[in-house]
């Protein structure tokens, strides 16, 4: 225990984050929390707040009225999803390839429902045919959950097919998409998605502690034709939306809302839809073919196929004999770079490799790669230093000359 006349103000050392969140923080949006607390039904919060559901609605790609942040992290949001949409004695089939679908079933069970579990392998997406026998299976399932990018592997699933075949039987869908919003495809109306929750602090670059969370018309009848009410006073739909939306002009106090994560949370997403959703998705999937190609040229192998990678949250496996946490503590040590460990099954066995929002760019990935290969040959791993970077560097500018192409070609059309 640390003497109490030895604690100073905490200044947290200065990293780059590479794992698999949080991520690095952009500087408006560490300037955004800065700014003065004001009250939490005060005019001009509960303006900003009307933006906000605006800007997550951009984001999500979605027109649904329901669309707020919930005060808490992603794991909030899920419960939020889970208590509001499950009673005690309902079936829902979820969809477990790695740790967040476990946390699924967990929800699913402390509601009183009862899971029927739909597995596939760590590292592999889910498998929509497995899910369409489920369906058959159990005729009476009331929900289909799933997780869109599972952190722990890196693996994406087709969320669009899975929540069609949910929908042809008549189950709503609980997707997770902790880390896919803002750096991968979402489009929750296109794709007929029904309660998807997210994460403030992955791609999205804004501080931890706050879950987006948007709910379809559909969900949102199943939540008003509920039998009892829900096992959680805090998340309970009902009455926190008597804060979150203004009925005649009047907000009821439900909870005194972390005001300032929510003024970082708004800059966040200005700076998402500045950019434009769709080039954010191409600059995460854009980093990702860089760093996949250093990787590659050190001898390294991705853990997820190629057609279900996620780009912002890369699974490479580790090379026989070498100690992974090792190369960890010295990436942290010498270069203030963290990487993610492996989950599970999988732990000892991966390294994770984030790219998302603010960290997901050229010098991160290009000092990513010269750190691991200075780790790689620091522990005995054979590994020609310059490789990776130079791997890095011939994507980029291919990049560069299409782009350069294409600014040709517009002009000559002008």
């Amino acid at each position: 225990m640390t003497s109490p006349a030895k604690i100073r103000s905490f200044h947290p050392p200065q990293r780059i984050l590479m794992g698999p969140g949080p991520s690095d923080m952009h500087p408006r949006v560490q300037n955004a929390l800065g700014q003065p607390v004001i009250g939490h039904l005060d005019p001009a919060f509960v303006g900003m707040m009307e933006e906000l559901k605006d800007l997550l609605r951009y984001a999500f790609q979605t027109k649904n009225s329901l669309t707020f942040p919930v005060s808490g992290p992603g794991s909030v949001g899920m419960e939020t999803c889970f208590v509001n949409l499950v009673e005690p004695g309902d079936k829902v089939i979820v969809c477990r390839n790695g740790v967040f679908g476990g946390r699924m079933i967990e929800n699913v069970e402390r509601c009183g429902g009862t899971p029927v579990v739909v597995e596939d392998a760590w590292g592999e997406p889910v498998d929509p045919n497995k899910l369409e026998d489920a369906l058959r299976a159990h005729p009476d399932a009331k929900v289909v959950a799933f997780v869109h990018a599972e952190t722990s592997t890196g693996a994406q699933s087709d969320a669009r097919a899975l929540a069609g075949l949910a929908r042809q039987r008549g189950a709503l869908t609980i997707v997770d998409a902790v880390t896919s919003l803002g750096g991968s495809p979402l489009a929750v109306d296109a794709w007929g998605l029904d309660a998807v929750y997210s994460g403030s602090q992955k791609c999205l670059s804004c501080t931890p502690g706050l879950s987006p969370v948007t709910f379809s018309e559909r969900a949102v009848e199943r939540v008003k034709a509920r039998k009892k009410k829900g096992q959680s006073w805090f998340m309970d739909l009902s009455l926190v939306l008597e804060y979150w939306n203004a009925h005649g002009g009047k907000r009821t106090y439900h909870h005194t809302a972390p005001i300032n994560a929510l003024y970082g949370l708004h800059e966040a997403l200005v700076m998402l839809r500045e950019e434009g959703i769709e080039d954010s998705w191409r600059r995460h999937r854009r980093h990702h073919l860089a760093l996949k190609a250093g990787l590659e040229a050190m001898g390294l192998k991705l853990l997820v196929r190629e057609d279900a990678r996620l780009p912002q949250l890369n699974a490479v496996h580790v090379p026989a004999g070498i100690d992974e946490l090792a190369v960890r503590q010295a990436l942290l040590g010498d270069f203030n770079l963290e990487i993610g460990a492996g989950l599970g099954p999988l732990a000892g066995r991966i390294w994770r490799f984030g790219l998302m929002g603010h960290s997901c760019k050229t010098e991160n990935v290009m000092l990513c790669l010269s750190a691991l290969g200075t780790a790689l040959v620091d522990v005995g791993h054979p590994v020609e230093l310059g490789h990776g970077e130079a791997a890095a560097h011939d994507i980029y500018a291919a990049h560069h000359a299409e782009e350069a192409r294409a600014r040709v070609a517009k002009l000559k059309r002008a």
